[in-house]
This record gives structure tokens, sequence and C-alpha cells, in this order.
């Protein structure tokens, strides 16, 4: 297995060492969520663009109506959650 010299700011370390956390295993698994971030947000962008050629680019009224749905959801998490 390969290695890698990390660095962490020191209030990171601070933390990770006052509640005897294991850093390389916690490393792993942040680094393996990023990649999957990225690889769903690649994904969900070739969604897009293959729904953009089959149907064409929403219009203004369409774009609108969709930031309205997002704003209520949106809305409704932070109530849950604040």
């Amino acid at each position: 297995m390969p290695r890698l010299q990390v660095y962490l700011p020191n209030d990171l370390y601070k933390q990770l060492k006052a509640r005897d956390l294991p850093a390389s295993e916690l490393l792993q698994t942040a680094v393996r969520a990023e990649l999957e971030r990225q690889r769903t947000l690649e994904a969900t962008d070739e969604y897009v663009e293959e729904l953009v050629s089959e149907v064409g680019e929403p219009t203004a009224e369409e774009v609108a109506r969709a930031d309205g749905i997002v704003r209520k959801i949106r809305d409704r998490n932070v109530v849950r959650t604040g």
C-alpha cells in the first residue's frame, strides 16, 4: 500500500488526537467520499447534457418554476434543521 504524507492544520490535528481517532482510516473514508461525490456530479452533468440534447434547453419559465421548487425545498429543510 502506498504511503502519503498529509499535513493538517493545528486545530484539526489537536482534535483528532484528543479524540484518539484513526487518522488514516478517516482520511481514506473522506477521500473515497469525495471521489464518489465528483463521480456523481460528472454523471449528473452527462445526464443533463443528454436530456438537453433530447428535449432542448429549458425555457425561462421552466427555469423559474424549478428555482421556485428548489426554494421551497430549501426553506422546508431550514425549518426542520433550524
